[in-house]
């Protein structure tokens, strides 16, 4: 099974949240960072790999929020989303895979066109950042 991760960073009880490029399956639409943990990678490599890739940002890993799993182009794919925390956010985000980045209240997601593995998490995540923020 193939395994990916979606990064929550919350910031006055706000969610970080980015829109992807215009291209591929997903293209345009928002989603929580994250992507493909690739051979030999743990998840939380994944993560620090993933962030620094596509914002130029240091981060560390915190929780595993949730866990869910889905079927993508014919494929199994786990998908566990982690709390993470900046370690000094940029004044200038750097943005190599998306278009643009908004921080949201948690409750307008589902009014966002998300993509659909993240929305399959959404409840939970809502559920932790309510809980915890």
């Amino acid at each position: 099974m193939k395994q990916s991760i979606a990064c929550i960073l919350v910031k006055d009880s706000k969610i970080f949240i980015a829109k992807r490029l215009p291209i591929g399956q997903m293209g345009g639409r928002w989603e929580f960072p994250g992507g493909k943990v690739e051979k030999d990678e743990t998840l939380e490599e994944a993560i620090v790999r993933e962030f620094e890739e596509e914002f130029s940002v240091k981060v560390s890993v915190g929780n595993i929020i949730t866990k869910n799993k889905f079927t993508h182009n014919g494929k199994d794919v786990e998908l566990t989303a982690f709390e993470i925390f900046i370690k000094k956010e940029p004044l200038d985000w750097i943005l190599t895979e998306h278009t643009e980045i908004d921080w949201i209240e948690p409750e307008k997601i589902p009014s966002l066109n998300f993509v659909d593995s993240d929305l399959l998490i959404y409840p939970d995540v809502l559920k932790y950042i309510q809980e915890k923020y």
